[in-house]
C-alpha cells in the first residue's frame, strides 16, 4: 500500500515539474522572441546616418498600410537597401552557425565541436578565395564559396569510412585533416595573389563582414538555410537520441548511420551558405548553443529553435558594433573571437554539472 501511495505521489510530482519546465520553455521562448524582435528594430538606428525608432517603424509600416510619405526618399534607400539586407543576413548567418552548432555538439556528444569541425568552413573559404582570385563576381564569389565547403564535407565523410575507428572520431579526425588542407590551399592563394588588389579582397573577405551584403545574396543563402533548419527540426527528437551510445540508439530502433548523415547534410549546408555571405565568423556555432542549452535545455525539440533566435540577435548586435564602434568598420570574425572568448570561458566556469 505504501507502494502505491509512493508510485502515485511519484507520478504527481513528475507532472508538476513537467508543467513548471514547459511554463519555464513557453516563457524563455515568449523573451527570446520579444528580445529578437526589439534587436531587429533597434539595428536599424545603427549607423552613420541618423534615423529615430519612429522613423524607422513609420518606413517599414509604409510597405503595408497607407501611410503618406514625410520623409525624405534617402531614408528608404537606407533603410530597403542598405540596412534591411545587412541585419537580415546578419540574423540569417548568426542562426544558421548556431543552429549547424548545436546539431554537431550533440551529434558527436562534444560541447567544443562547432560547425566548421568537419572543414566547411574552411572549404568556403578556399571557394571563396578562388574566386576572388580569378576575377569572379560577388554571385560567383557566393557560389564557389558553398560548392567548397559541401565539398571539403564529402571529402571528409568518405575518407572517415577508411579509418579503423568509431565513425564519430574518424570524423573528426578526418575533418581536421580536410580542413588544413584546404586552410592550406587559401594560404597559397595569398601567397599568389596580386598584394595590390586581391590580396586586400581575399584578407578582407576571409576576416568575415556583412558590408557588401544584398537583397540578392541573403536570398540565395536563405533556401538552403532554410531548408537545413526545417531537416534538422524535422528530425529533432532522433537528434536526442544522437546524444546516448551507438548501442542505446541502436536499441531504440535509430539507425546512426543514416541519422548522422542526414544530419552532417543539414548542418553542412546552413554552414557553407552562412560562410558564403559573411565570410569566415567564428564562435557563434560554438558559444550560442551552450548559451542556448543554459536557458531552455538539451532537448532538440527546444534547443534548436532557441539557438537560432539566440544566434540571429546575437550576430545582429556584433554587426551594429562592427559598423559603429569606430570610425573604420572591424571585421565581424575579430569581434566574434574577442567576445566570444572570454564569454565561454565564464559559460564553462558557471555552468553546473554535465553540459548536456
Amino acid at each position: 500500500m505504501q507502494k502505491i501511495i509512493y508510485a502515485e505521489n511519484n507520478s504527481y510530482f513528475d507532472r508538476v515539474v513537467l508543467f513548471f519546465q514547459r511554463r519555464h520553455c513557453a516563457l524563455s521562448f515568449v523573451v527570446l522572441t520579444v528580445f529578437l524582435f526589439f534587436v531587429f528594430c533597434i539595428s536599424f538606428c545603427v549607423g552613420r546616418y541618423d534615423i529615430s525608432i519612429v522613423q524607422v517603424v513609420k518606413v517599414l509600416a509604409s510597405k503595408v498600410f497607407p501611410i503618406q510619405q514625410d520623409w525624405p526618399s534617402t531614408l528608404d534607400t537606407v533603410v530597403f537597401q542598405v540596412r534591411m539586407p545587412r541585419i537580415m543576413g546578419a540574423a540569417l548567418v548568426g542562426a544558421g552557425l548556431a543552429m549547424a552548432g548545436a546539431a554537431y555538439q550533440g551529434m558527436f556528444k562534444n560541447p567544443l565541436v562547432s560547425p566548421d569541425i568537419l572543414g566547411a568552413s574552411s572549404g568556403a573559404g578556399l571557394g571563396a578565395a578562388l574566386a576572388i582570385f580569378c576575377s569572379f563576381g560577388v554571385l560567383g564569389i557566393q557560389c564557389m564559396s558553398f560548392a567548397f565547403g559541401i565539398t571539403a564535407v564529402l571529402i571528409a565523410y568518405v575518407i572517415s569510412f577508411h579509418v579503423p575507428r568509431d565513425q564519430s572520431l574518424a570524423l573528426v579526425l578526418t575533418g581536421i585533416l580536410v580542413g588544413t588542407l584546404f586552410s592550406s590551399g587559401t594560404a597559397l592563394l595569398k601567397y599568389l595573389a596580386d598584394p595590390y588588389d586581391t590580396l586586400p579582397a581575399i584578407t578582407f573577405w576571409l576576416m568575415g563582414s556583412l558590408a557588401t551584403a544584398s537583397a540578392d545574396e541573403v536570398l540565395v543563402s536563405f533556401f538552403p538555410i532554410a531548408f537545413g533548419a526545417i531537416v534538422l527540426f524535422g528530425f529533432r527528437w532522433r537528434l536526442n537520441v544522437l546524444s546516448l551510445s551507438e548501442e542505446e540508439a541502436q536499441s531504440l530502433g535509430v539507425e546512426t548511420g543514416r541519422l548522422r548523415l542526414i544530419a552532417i547534410i543539414a548542418s553542412t549546408m546552413m554552414t557553407s551558405a552562412s560562410v558564403s555571405i559573411s565570410g569566415l565568423v567564428g564562435w557563434v556555432g560554438l558559444l550560442i548553443p551552450h548559451l542556448a542549452r543554459m536557458i531552455v535545455g538539451p532537448d532538440f525539440r527546444t534547443l534548436l529553435p532557441a539557438s537560432g533566435m539566440l544566434g540571429a540577435a546575437y550576430l545582429i548586435l556584433v554587426d551594429n558594433i562592427a559598423r559603429s564602434a569606430s570610425s573604420v568598420e572591424i571585421p565581424l570574425g575579430v569581434l566574434t573571437s574577442i567576445i566570444g572568448a572570454p564569454f565561454f570561458l565564464v559559460l564553462l566556469s558557471r555552468q553546473k554539472g554535465g553540459w548536456q
